[in-house]
């Protein structure tokens, strides 16, 4: 590859990760938000290291004169060698699909942790509770704290093999490559389309013996609205909103 166009994808690159990072959230949809400073030292090297070379690039060619003294590089770039811009300007000006529905029928299950005592339940209702801790609260809360108790769960949809549908979440450990889902099964009302995010309140369907691994994690819904995508949405905490 010329070093002109190794300058120019070396900026672009840069600027499309400085631009993710500083002006936007999208790179949480690829990675967790600790990585962020990480992200944003590699642009910044990236695009000094790309204007850099275009910098000595231009003095060479000053110092030279037309440069006619000192010969033409007749190396082409290859064609394949273009391709290398579409990750690039996508940072730039297209942000690719955040993982949804697909990965995560994908992706491995998150292993739900064995926890050892559980502090009792906030009063009010709904009450808000995340994926885990409400798979955690059906299969191994042995005061059955959970019977009759309305919670609210808020995830997106993902279609279920026998026609009805989970809420989910996509969890990264580092990035999306290594992303393991978690999910709780609906019951009632209508399927809603995939990838749609939702607040869904409701009580815990009876399949099993509560309290133990053989309750199944899932909800009877009374109640789903559709909801902004939170910020964390690749984590599985209660939703933030944007400040």
């Amino acid at each position: 590859m010329r070093r002109p166009v190794q300058s120019m994808l070396l900026t672009l690159t840069g600027l499309g990760l400085l631009h993710a990072t500083l002006l936007t959230d999208t790179y949480l949809r690829y990675v967790k938000a600790g990585l962020r400073p990480l992200l944003i030292v590699s642009g910044l090297v990236l695009l000094v290291l790309g204007l850099a070379g275009a910098a000595v690039r231009g003095w060479q060619q000053t110092a030279a004169g037309t440069g006619h003294e000192h010969g033409h590089d007749h190396t082409g770039t290859p064609r394949v060698a273009w391709l290398l811009f579409l990750p690039a300007v996508s940072l730039l000006f297209y942000a690719p699909p955040a993982p949804g529905a697909y990965t995560a029928a994908h992706a491995s299950d998150k292993p739900i942790t064995v926890q050892r005592g559980f502090a009792p339940l906030p009063a009010g209702s709904p009450l808000p509770l995340t994926l885990t801790d409400f798979t955690k609260r059906v299969q191994q809360d042995r005061s059955r704290a959970i019977a009759g108790r309305t919670v609210r769960l808020t995830g997106f949809a993902s279609p279920a093999g026998d026609d009805g549908w989970y809420l989910t979440r996509i969890i990264f450990s580092c990035c999306a490559a290594d992303s393991q889902t978690v999910k709780v099964r609906m019951y009632g009302g209508e399927v809603p389309a995939a990838d749609t995010w939702l607040a869904v309140t409701g009580t815990w369907h009876p399949r099993g013996t509560l309290g133990t691994r053989t309750a199944t994690a899932a909800l009877d819904v009374r109640d789903a609205r559709p909801v902004t995508q939170p910020v964390n949405a690749y984590t599985d905490d209660l939703p933030l909103r944007p400040s």
